[in-house]
């Protein structure tokens, strides 16, 4: 008799509390978990695909970074929803009821979750899919099942019986990228994926082993092999897919049985096709090309050719063009019951969703763009100095304003060129703070005015608040990359990818000053601070190096001939790799405690041998501890990216963040002595502070909170980190941390970070194309909010004889009477090994003097008999 199988009630829910993932906090530090708090989402990942579903006649539903949002149609209003990994969401789709949405997840071992709709209670988990991620998610047209794909490194197809959390059945789809999956909606049991060059048709078949799935590889034959984006699959078994090149392919029995264009050799879309419909007997490809177009299904079905060409040539019979410059990745029928045949909405690549009428009729209404976003990568974003605005730009070319105290949009313009760097102009050089510096690809820099729009009899104005342009230079041959106004507001500096810095004046009108040429493409400029003795312009850049220039005398060169200043004062460092060494002393650490602990273990052992609770043999089958791989010094051969720089509180010195093999640690370093400029020297940071549990991803953005209490990281991997110091300004003092994951994990590294002018809140942009604000806890809230989640300490008692005497152990800290002697033998081994290091040092000191003086008696002979230092060293 087969075991009976207990099914999940209809009726059970998760707590979605107990699943939603949640900021990582330093243990015991009382940091509470809403020190940020989001307040609204700015962005829509317009890029990924099928990232637009509709829930009811007034939600749509798509993704941000690690946020499923709902957007109420009418209101405008957001809906959240927090990723349960905090790793990233990978794909969405609705059930055929509209009653449920599933949410497939990213990270290790991600899970599916299935939500019911509008409760938004958490339905059903679905575990143990695919490793890392999923990329795509399919109901079956009766709803019972799910096909769920996985991206790399496993690209695992899974169909599940959902409700029961259960899965059916599952295997490899293919070996690349599978971009797409989903159910036959008339022939059951029969399924689709397409992807990085290929196209795969599936059955679940009954074998005599059991349901498997077969799956048969699309073969292009003559045709040339395309990935493959949008693709439907026909009543009769037949698929209809797109093609790369803009023509569509009819597949039968896994051969291209004809391909489809237009007319004249013309294509059915300039461009990718993204999606093809077949919807009430109407059959609908929608084009990266901004273009819908209708074609009859009938002569598509039953097209052929007799020719070697292989080509059917046929014309649309209707066609919509939602604009001239949209891209069109995605669209989803409404459900209004009034309109349900002819209104769409669509996704825009272009950073837009639009609602369609698909109607073709006379009287069809012309597309509407409801929503407007930032489409792609966000460079950057900078707030006012006085007031509630934060402005943004990106690979679009827009610049964008926002009010995110009310969470609108209040103006945008588009230019030429992508935005690559920004600055608010300080008070001192504009009194209404209405002044903002935009750089750009092609080398431009643009002195923009945020005011209110001008009254002008008869005009209406679009928006609240305008843009104007004051000015445009153009400073650079490539693309601006920093954008710097020193302290007393006179000189703006832009830095550059051709290897420049330019200073222009600032005044009524912005005047060149000149330009500096770097030893590299520049990535940061920071002037230094006004109680620093000197006026220096620190430039990070590529390679590793960090250039200070002196400014002080700039007023008083000579640019009549050529804005080329050749001499300008300056001091160069390249930065020297260090972290193999550090995890050398952390492995020499590991190696001490553990050979401490082995003895206290085997110490423990001979008590319990003497005391008959062990014999000698109880242990001798025990796997021996394994041996930690040796760590061997290494400098990369390609010097690390220097990510952010910022003067220390010292003059003379400054911190960097480095990415790729010297991520992981904060390096303060030291510009060379005058006594050393004549000298080929390579400095090595003055001191390394580990960012603790990063596990070494790179900090792509610094910023500090505006009384210095706590320094916030913007990292590679999409979260925000959030570090109390213990010493206002001083990175040194890294105490406490609070992380949370926001922006996509994958590809949503943190490109800008800012302040509200009043402390209050916290807005991040990213490469995902999202954009975030957060009510950031006050100073004395958090405060107290540390203090009371910190543990009570309970009253002491009152009956107490306070004549009695006892002895006591003064020291909080004191050892175990064990533990005591284990640190005796714990020093005495310290104590060898420093011992060990100073006669080290003591032999590099002496050959440093040694070397010293070999070097005085060198000068100290005739030029035609000195060595050459150089060729020394390259020996």
């Amino acid at each position: 008799k087969e075991p009976e199988v207990k099914l999940m009630p209809e009726d059970f829910y998760y707590d979605i509390d107990e699943h939603v993932s949640k900021p990582e906090v330093t243990e015991e530090s009382g940091l509470p978990l809403d020190l940020l708090a989001l307040k609204h989402s700015f962005g829509y990942d317009c890029k990924r695909r099928c990232n637009l579903h509709m829930l009811d006649e007034n939600t749509l539903l798509f993704l941000a970074g690690n946020l499923i949002q709902l957007l109420d149609l009418p209101s405008k209003k957001l809906t959240y929803i927090r990723s349960t990994s905090g790793g990233g969401i990978g794909a969405l789709a609705v059930h055929p009821s509209r009653k449920y949405f599933a949410v497939a997840e990213k990270g290790h071992a991600p899970n599916i979750n299935v939500f019911e709709f509008p409760s938004l209670k958490l339905f059903r988990i679905l575990r143990g899919g695919t490793e890392q991620m999923y990329s795509s998610l399919n109901f079956s047209p009766d709803g019972e099942l799910l096909a769920s794909q996985g991206g790399e490194p496993d690209f695992m197809l899974t169909v599940w019986n959902w409700k029961q959390e259960q899965i059916m059945l599952r295997t490899k789809a293919f070996s690349q990228e599978v971009f797409r999956v989903s159910f036959s909606s008339e022939l059951e049991g029969q399924l689709t994926t397409a992807g990085t060059g290929h196209i795969r048709f599936w059955k679940m078949a009954d074998t005599f082993t059991g349901l498997k799935l077969q799956g048969e590889l699309g073969r292009f034959g003559k045709t040339e092999i395309s990935d493959i984006e949008g693709y439907v699959e026909l009543p009769d078994g037949k698929v209809l897919s797109g093609s790369e090149s803009g023509n569509m392919l009819l597949w039968e029995g896994g051969l291209i049985k004809v391909e489809i264009g237009r007319k004249g050799k013309k294509l059915c879309h300039h461009g990718a096709i993204q999606q093809i419909l077949l919807d009430e007997g109407e059959l609908m490809t929608i084009g990266i090309d901004g273009y819908v177009r209708m074609w009859d299904f009938e002569t598509i079905d039953t097209a052929d050719t007799s020719d070697d060409t292989g080509l059917f040539e046929m014309e649309p019979m209707n066609e919509l063009c939602v604009g001239p410059h949209v891209q069109l990745k995605y669209i989803v029928k409404s459900i209004d019951d009034e309109n349900e045949a002819t209104i769409w909405y669509a996704q825009d690549g272009n950073g837009a969703i639009y609602k369609l009428d698909l109607s073709f009729s006379h009287t069809s209404l012309a597309p509407e763009k409801i929503t407007s976003y930032h489409a792609g990568p966000i460079s950057t974003c900078i707030t006012s100095p006085v007031t509630h605005l934060v402005a943004t730009t990106g690979t679009d070319a827009t610049v964008r304003v926002y009010d995110y105290m009310t969470e609108k949009q209040v103006v945008d313009t588009k230019y030429t060129s992508s935005g690559t760097a920004m600055f608010w102009a300080p008070k001192i050089v504009s009194n209404m703070c209405s002044t903002i510096y935009v750089g750009f690809e092609d080398g431009v820099i643009r002195i923009l005015n945020v005011t209110e729009p001008v009254t002008v009899p008869g005009r209406k104005h679009k928006s609240e608040c305008e843009i104007s342009l004051v000015q445009a230079l153009k400073p650079h041959k490539s693309h601006v990359t920093s954008i710097a106004v020193d302290g007393k507001g006179e000189i703006l500096a832009t830095g550059g990818a051709d290897s420049t810095v330019f200073f222009i004046g600032i005044g009524e009108e912005y005047s060149p000053i000149g330009f500096v040429s770097t030893p590299a493409p520049v990535t940061q400029l920071q002037f230094s601070p006004e109680k620093f003795s000197k006026s220096t312009l620190l430039v990070v850049c590529e390679g590793g190096i960090v250039v200070e220039y002196d400014i002080a005398n700039l007023d008083k060169l000579d640019t009549a001939h050529t804005y080329h200043i050749q001499h300008l004062e300056n001091r160069k460092y390249t930065f020297r790799s260090i972290k193999s060494r550090l995890r050398v002393e952390e492995l020499e650490r590991f190696r001490i405690e553990e050979e401490i602990r082995k003895k206290k273990e085997e110490q423990e052992r001979r008590i319990r041998i003497e005391r008959g609770l062990e014999t000698e043999s109880d242990n001798e089958e025990e796997e021996p501890i394994k041996q930690t791989e040796e760590w061997k010094p290494y400098i990369p051969e390609d010097p690390s990216p220097i990510l952010q720089a910022f003067y220390s509180l010292k003059e003379n010195q400054f911190w960097l963040s480095m990415g790729e093999f010297d991520a992981g640690y904060l390096y303060e370093c030291k510009f060379a002595n005058e006594a050393d400029k004549s000298k080929l020297v390579y400095d090595e940071p003055l001191q390394a502070i580990p960012v603790v549990d990063s596990i070494d991803v790179p900090i792509s953005i610094i910023r500090f909170s505006t009384n210095g209490q706590q320094v916030i990281f913007g990292m590679m991997n999409g979260k925000i980190r959030i570090q109390q110091l213990d010493e206002p300004f001083d990175i040194s003092t890294m105490a406490a941390y609070w992380m949370l994951s926001l922006h996509d994990n994958h590809y949503g590294h943190i490109t800008g970070l800012a302040m509200s002018f009043d402390s209050s809140m916290l807005l991040s942009v990213g490469a995902d194309g999202n954009f975030f604000s957060f009510v950031y806890m006050e100073q004395l809230k958090l405060e107290e909010q540390i203090k009371a989640n910190k543990a009570k300490i309970p009253s002491a008692r009152v009956n107490i004889d306070p004549e009695r005497q006892i002895d006591d152990i003064d020291d909080p800290n004191a050892y175990s009477i064990e533990d005591a002697k284990q640190k005796a033998e714990y020093d005495k081994l310290m104590k060898q090994a420093e011992e060990k290091k100073r006669e080290v040092r003591r032999a590099i000191a002496k050959l440093r003097r040694q070397f010293k003086a070999i070097l005085e008696q060198n000068e100290d002979l005739p030029s035609d008999l000195q060595l050459d230092r150089m060729v020394g060293i390259l020996w």
